[in-house]
């Protein structure tokens, strides 16, 4: 009887496991389908259409090119050329006989990405590559990712010292400064554009305090147009990043402080020698995150400058969906997604192992 009980009772309980299990199954499966309709599909399309010459919207069926996008898109040259100073198109001649698409020449179809002049004038050295593009909007989001982390990184951790300090008000500094992270990066670079207007604040903030300063239009300026955005993007994302500072702050525990004061230190050297050391996993975490989002720089550029002007604002991920979506080649702007993938991923890695721990 005993034995019978037992057996009745372990089917019960497969039966009630096996329900729980079906159950749990049909919960989980819409946010499974989500994430393969949006996350793990489009992964799938990138890396294999990046090896055909697809194009939106085309009736023709793609075709297999194996790595020739790759090789258009990271393929680089140098040439020296003739040059006349009596002609200033003379070079530009001589080169163009050597990267027209029909010539037989290891720069067929190449662009110029830089030039240098000899100082007599009689030779001109051209940086060439397969698409120049994609090298110049390279450049601008490595300079954008150098520049936005310690600026947006540091502003983050000053703002987050004196929240956590004993002053008045902190709950309303707090929501004043993380308020511009809740609201939509559309919305703010729309309102950007006219504070960067030739008529516009930063124009008229900037001449109370400069004597003859003269208004410029920063977005139309292809020396200003980047470091306007730079500013506009740590102002608007430091709030994030200052909470996560505070978190990381309010981990350290009290006692080393009061040891640190008996001991005689200043607040210079109590931060030097607890805080920061106390930071360091919050450091590594704000440092990763910064770096990821400056990679991904999209929306600001598609507002305000259109990767303009000049291509002084043109940074990869815009590359990438100007070649996909107004183009049409989605086949070439797969492969700028997964070089980009892979770049990302290579920065983080040696981000990680730059500033790991060691004993």
């Amino acid at each position: 009887m005993t034995t019978l009980t037992r057996a009745r009772k372990r089917l019960f309980s497969n039966s009630l496991n096996a329900k729980s299990a079906r159950a749990g199954l049909l919960f989980v499966m819409p946010a499974v389908a989500l994430m393969t309709m949006f996350l793990v599909a489009p992964v799938v399309l990138a890396f294999s259409l990046g090896f055909t010459n697809a194009k939106f919207a085309s009736p023709n069926e793609p075709e297999f090119v194996g790595v020739e996008n790759f090789t258009e898109l990271l393929s680089l040259g140098q040439v020296t050329v003739d040059a006349d100073p009596s002609d200033p198109n003379a070079a530009y001649d001589n080169l163009r006989d050597l990267t027209k698409p029909a010539a037989d020449t290891p720069y067929s179809g190449m662009q110029i990405l830089a030039e240098d002049i000899s100082e007599d004038g009689t030779k001109v050295d051209f940086t060439l590559a397969g698409d120049a593009l994609f090298w110049k909007a390279l450049g601008n989001t490595l300079l954008f990712a150098l520049v936005i982390a310690p600026l947006q990184g540091g502003l983050a951790l000053a703002l987050a010292l004196l929240i956590n300090s004993r002053i008045k008000g902190k709950v309303f500094f707090r929501t004043v400064y993380f308020m511009p992270v809740v609201t939509s990066m559309v919305v703010v670079s729309i309102l950007w554009i006219f504070f960067y207007q030739k008529d516009g604040l930063a124009n008229v903030l900037l001449a109370q305090v400069i004597p003859g300063y003269e208004p410029v239009a920063f977005l139309t300026d292809p020396n200003l147009a980047l470091p306007a955005i730079i500013f506009m993007s740590a102002w608007q994302g430091v709030g994030f990043h200052m909470i996560v500072w505070l978190a990381g702050l309010q981990t350290i525990p009290g006692e080393l402080y009061e040891a640190a004061t008996v001991d005689g230190a200043n607040k210079w050297q109590q931060f030097r020698a607890v805080t920061w050391p106390g930071l360091r996993s919050t450091f590594v975490f704000v440092l990763i995150v910064i770096s990821i989002a400056a990679m991904g720089l999209f929306t600001q550029v598609n507002v305000m400058t259109q990767g303009g002007p000049l291509d002084s604002t043109t940074t990869i991920v815009f590359h990438l969906f100007r070649e996909g979506f107004r183009k049409n080649e989605i086949g070439y702007s797969s492969a700028i997604a997964i070089v980009f993938f892979i770049l990302v991923v290579l920065i983080s890695i040696i981000q990680r192992r730059l500033t790991r721990e060691r004993d």
